[in-house]
């Protein structure tokens, strides 16, 4: 496995998650380094150096008591404490017992070694609070000597850890209340393109924060208003030649409808009507539903509407069952998604005896399925049949009798909301479109 990969799964996929590892990792770094530093070299090298002092102490001491005469030992013993400031106490017939479980803590293992080099193997050492408890033979009992903790080592180096934990997190907090600021406009600018990728209006936003996350938005709101302005025209210009086009229609429909009724002028009736429900395709797959603007509505009402209305036009009326939630909020623009259910179903009724509907949601978007029992398509030409004016020959044609555009139509609706429509096999036999859209 790769172990690159594998790190990558634990790593935050958030811009401000990663940015705060870039903070946070240095400063671990940098801490244990200057731990280590501290108590590897700095504290080690510091404490041995004041317990080989404090053993040059008690080697003189332990000499002086074997040396010097009884009577005059309890001065020089006194001298010895107040100039030392060590607790000095003679134990007389007493003997040293040696431990035999070595010191765990580095000093006193330091204590120890340097200990055993001046004074031999007759001592002992243990901790009284903590301070030092010394204890020593001398030639007729033990000498308990206790130094004081900053005779040994440097007073209290967790204070130095406590100071430096300290500081690490009050730049930690002020980095986070930092990046967090950098971020949000980032974020604003996501939500921002995600909104209008959806179709939904994106309103009061102003770019803000830092030069480049200025430009990038800058460059957003440039792009919205050309891809905007471009819709527009085309829909204005569409509308246009719609409009020029039915007119003289309309005058051919006035002519025809003064003649008499024949087979020929019967047929130029189903041309003139059949040219004006395609003009009508025509302009409504152009425009692609952008002037609507998105409202609040419940999807689950919407579509059991869709596919009532779809059943009544049909000739034969039949039942198409409709399973979900009966109610589900959406925010979308109801017009479109009306047309692009409506395409939808009345393809399954057109190719199938039996149709069945279903809603159903998850976290992040809802999904509505509709199949059928119709003879489908094959798997590798599902995507031609969502490409504009085209009609499928094999088996299956999805746009037969109409003008190529459902299927295109009905996608780019779900495309203009940020979801889309999949087409799959059917476990009634026939085709199944699902249309996901985002929550």
């Amino acid at each position: 496995m790769n172990i690159g990969a594998s790190i990558k799964r634990f790593l935050p996929r958030g811009l401000f998650g990663r940015s705060l590892i870039i903070i946070v990792a240095p400063m671990v770094l940098v801490m244990s380094v200057m731990t280590y530093v501290f108590f590897e070299n700095d504290v080690d090298t510091t404490t041995r150096r004041l317990a080989r002092d404090v053993a040059a102490d008690v080697a003189l001491l332990a000499a002086l008591e074997d040396s010097t005469p009884s009577l005059e030992r309890d001065g020089l013993r006194a001298l010895t404490a107040r100039q030392l400031r060590y607790r000095i106490t003679f134990h007389e017939g007493e003997k040293v017992t040696p431990l035999q479980t070595p010191s765990i803590n580095t000093i006193d293992q330091a204590l120890d070694e340097i200990l055993q080099t001046r004074v031999g193997q007759h001592f002992v050492t243990g901790r009284v609070g903590v301070d030092f408890d010394i204890k020593v033979d001398v030639k007729d009992g033990v000498l308990e000597i206790v130094v004081p903790r900053d005779r040994v080592t440097v007073s209290q180096p967790d204070i130095f850890i406590l100071w430096m934990m300290g500081s690490a997190l009050i730049l930690l907090g002020i980095a986070i209340l930092f990046l967090r600021n950098q971020v949000r406009p980032i974020e604003r600018l996501a939500r921002a393109a995600e909104a209008f990728g959806k179709g939904r209006p994106v309103a009061n936003y102003k770019p803000y924060g830092a030069t480049e996350v200025r430009r990038a938005a800058q460059a957003f709101l440039t792009m919205r208003e050309r891809i905007e302005r471009h819709v527009s025209q085309r829909t204005e210009m569409l509308a246009g030649v719609s409009h020029d086009l039915k007119t003289p229609l309309t005058r051919m429909k006035l002519a025809l409808a003064m003649m008499g009724e024949d087979a020929e002028i019967h047929a130029l009736r189903a041309d003139i009507d059949e040219m004006e429900h395609m003009l009508d395709e025509y302009l409504a797959f152009a425009r692609g539903e952008g002037g609507e603007e998105s409202e609040p509505l419940d999807l689950g009402e919407l579509l059991r509407d869709t596919v009532a209305a779809a059943v009544r036009s049909r000739p034969q009326a039949r039942t198409v069952p409709v399973s979900g939630p009966e109610e589900l909020p959406f925010n979308g623009k109801r017009a479109a998604l009306r047309r692009c259910l409506t395409n939808l179903v009345d393809n399954a009724l057109k190719h199938g005896r039996q149709v069945a509907v279903s809603l159903r949601r998850d976290d992040r978007a809802a999904e509505i399925a509709i199949e059928d029992d119709g003879p489908g398509i094959p798997e590798s030409r599902y995507e031609e049949a969502f490409r504009p004016f085209t009609r499928l020959d094999q088996g299956r044609n999805l746009q037969s009798g109409g003008s190529g555009l459902g299927l295109a139509i009905a996608r780019d609706i779900a495309r203009a909301h940020g979801g889309d429509i999949v087409l799959s096999k059917s476990a009634m036999g026939g085709l199944k479109a699902v249309v996901r859209l985002p929550i």
